[in-house]
This record gives C-alpha cells, structure tokens and sequence, in this order.
C-alpha cells in the first residue's frame, strides 16, 4: 500500500540518531519537532546545561527544515527573497537571516550556508516550501526540501573543539565562527559549520543518514574524557535564552500564521533591523520596511530584561509604574550560567526606552497555590552570556 496513506500508523518519524538517543533517554522524555520525535530531556536537566557551558554536549538537529537551493540566479533569488544582501556570503560562509511577507512582517528566520557559487543551503524552523517556490517565479533556480537527506548534530561547549580534534578532525581548528568546510568521512564527506544556538563555542556537523550512528560514536569515543553529553530540548532552550536568541512560534508568530492582524511582527520590532540591506535592490517587504522606517511607525520593540528575584516569568505581564501594561514576555529563565533571573520581552514603543519603574507580573506555585508578585525588571543587553572562546579561533582546548 502507498505510505502516504498509511502515514496516520506513525505520526512522528524517527531520527537517524535515535537508535543512540533512546538507549540514553533515561527520563523518557519526548516531544514533536517539525514531524519527528526529539528529547526534551535525558537524565538530568542542569547536568545537560552544565554540559554546554562546561564540557560538550550533542544535540540531534535533524528535524530542522533544510531547502536545497541551486541555479544561476541563486544569488538573485535570495536576495530577493530574504532582507540581507547575499551577494556578500562568500562561498563558505554562513550568516542569519529573515524573510518577509509583502507588509514587511517576518515569516521566518533561518540560517543560510553557501556551498558554491550557485548553491545554497537553508534551514529554519517552518516549512515554506509552497513560499518559496512561489517566490521563485521567473528566477532559474531549482528548491527542494532536502530534511530527510541530512543527519545533523549540534556539538557545542568549551570542549567541542577538543572532541572534534581527538575525534581526527583537527582541520577545524583554522575554521572561523560561520564559516564551514567538508572534509572526507569514511565513503563519503562530512560537511563541519562553526554555527550552533548556544552561544558558546560550537559546530554543527552533518552527514548522510547512513553515517549517522558512525558520527556519534565516533564523537562519543572520542569525547569520552571530555564529560560529553548527550542533551534535550530543555537545555538547549536555557542556553538559547542566555544568548539572547529567538525562536519561531516562542518569540513571534510568523506572519502566514497569524489569526489577528497585529500579531505578526516586523524585523525592526524584533530588533533584527541591522540587517535590512536597502541598497541592494528590491526585496520582498522593501517598500514597507522603508515606510516603517521613514515613519517610525514600528509599535514594538524586543528587548532583554533582567527581573528581580529568582522565579522566572514566561508568558509574564510588563507594566509601566505597576498600573499601565506595556508589554509581555516571551521567553524567560533564571540563567545557570549569570545567576540572573532573564528574559526576551516584546515592550510597546516608547517603553522600550524606560530602563525604570517597569514591572513584571509573576504568579508563583507555592504549594499547588498561586501569588501573585510584582517584581521590577531592567532593561539588559542581549546576549545575556557571550564568552570571548566563542569567537577565538584557533580555539582552544579547554
């Protein structure tokens, strides 16, 4: 029988790394991701992030959506599609990027890899195929998802260098913060990119399916003395946070998606307006963005937060002087790593400008009741943590 009549039997797919990620899934935590099953945690949640800002941690990035793109008018095509001028990634490099609907609202952000001249790679959190063919109308140029085509690990931490090394990869080492390079694996390459979601020093490495399980244990023997771990999607949030990172459907609502009109959100409202390239021509969104910007019409703005206390506040309320809302926030936890209570807030302009007499709205479980607690909140710089080993290259051998 057809398997896509019978997709309904197994509703979420499996990873090429599973076999390895169940067998240390203790916890026997799960959760969906992008039409997969993904840890959500392991064994031990601060252990995990302890990991990451400590040691080496992999993290299985397979179910990330990937789109092949290729043909002369790559370049062109992505420079009309996203709001950066790609003309400026060489090839090799690797840079983060958006892509707006005509109103100048995000529809996503991903990361983009140029592989050759007239070959790219990008990935994000959403599918978009219908978009970006749609997109590519009179452009030569060929998309595909290529999701399935990949196995990706995200190996991240002070001691990933080191593993890579003992792992016989010792080419990385003149490898700088996104860029990548391929290198022989077995019968086939494995491609190595200096990029992750931590914030810390990290790569992503991704190979055939086939290689998947020759990957990790090749990482995990090689690691073993560094403490590495294997991590969930809990952790690796913790650690996104403390970089000041956002995600799609946490932090905003892409554009396509959006039930209410005011939902949706532009780059100059997520704070991402650096990299708006208005010199280099016609970009989906352009003429909106000009207009947001000529205007100062922008409503939103994202911003760091520190709160006081130590109870984190997702989904919290901002007030201004305790009596006006102002805002919420997005993305909040008490950092390991700063020993700060932080979070990611969308405030309402010109709130965004008063690092004072804002206050958070928190309602604590204490003993299967809530408080409420009024905490004041600062505005703060993102990223929260930024070590200078993420950006140190050669790296070092922590």
């Amino acid at each position: 029988m057809n398997d896509q009549r019978v997709h309904y039997r197994q509703p979420l797919q499996t990873t090429p790394f599973h076999e390895r990620i169940s067998a240390a899934n203790r916890l026997n935590q799960w959760g969906p991701w992008g039409g997969y099953t993904t840890a959500l945690a392991l064994d031990d949640e601060a252990m995990e992030h302890s990991a990451i800002r400590s040691q080496a941690s992999v993290y299985d990035l397979c179910p990330m959506v990937k789109y092949r793109i290729v043909g002369p008018d790559a370049i062109v095509y992505l420079n009309r599609l996203t709001i950066r001028n790609v003309t400026k990634l060489s090839v090799g490099g690797v840079h983060y990027t958006v892509w707006c609907d005509d109103n100048g609202k995000v529809l996503d952000d991903g990361t983009l890899f140029r592989l050759d001249d007239s070959e790219f790679m990008l990935c994000c959190q959403e599918r978009h195929l219908p978009w970006l063919l749609d997109s590519a109308l009179g452009f030569d140029v060929a998309i595909r998802e290529v999701t399935t085509e990949l196995a990706a690990l995200s190996l991240q931490g002070p001691c990933s260098f080191a593993v890579l090394k003992a792992a016989g990869f010792d080419e990385v080492e003149t490898l700088k913060p996104f860029r990548l390079m391929k290198l022989a694996f077995g019968e086939r390459e494995i491609m190595i990119s200096r990029t992750g979601f931590t914030g810390d020093l990290g790569y992503e490495l991704w190979v055939d399916p086939a290689d998947a399980l020759t990957l990790w244990d090749r990482l995990f023997s090689a690691g073993e003395l560094y403490g590495i771990r294997a991590i969930g999607s809990h952790a690796l949030d913790i650690a996104r946070i403390e970089a000041g990172f956002i995600i799609t459907n946490v932090d905003f609502v892409p554009a396509h998606q959006a039930l209410r009109e005011d939902r949706a959100r532009s780059p100059f409202e997520l704070s991402l307006d650096w990299m708006i390239d208005f010199d280099k021509g016609h970009f989906n969104g352009r003429r909106a963005l000009l207009a947001e910007k000529s205007s100062e019409t922008s409503e939103w703005a994202m911003v760091g937060l520190d709160i006081e206390g130590n109870i984190d506040a997702p989904g919290a309320l901002i007030y201004h002087n305790k009596k006006t809302e102002v805002g919420y926030i997005t993305s909040a936890v008490w950092s390991p790593s700063v020993k700060r209570n932080i979070a990611i807030a969308m405030l309402r302009r010109p709130y965004h400008q008063h690092s004072r007499n804002l206050w958070v709205e928190i309602y604590a479980l204490r003993e299967l009741q809530y408080h409420k607690l009024m905490m004041s909140a600062q505005i703060a710089k993102r990223p929260f943590f930024e070590p200078p080993r993420k950006r140190a290259t050669p790296p070092g051998l922590f």
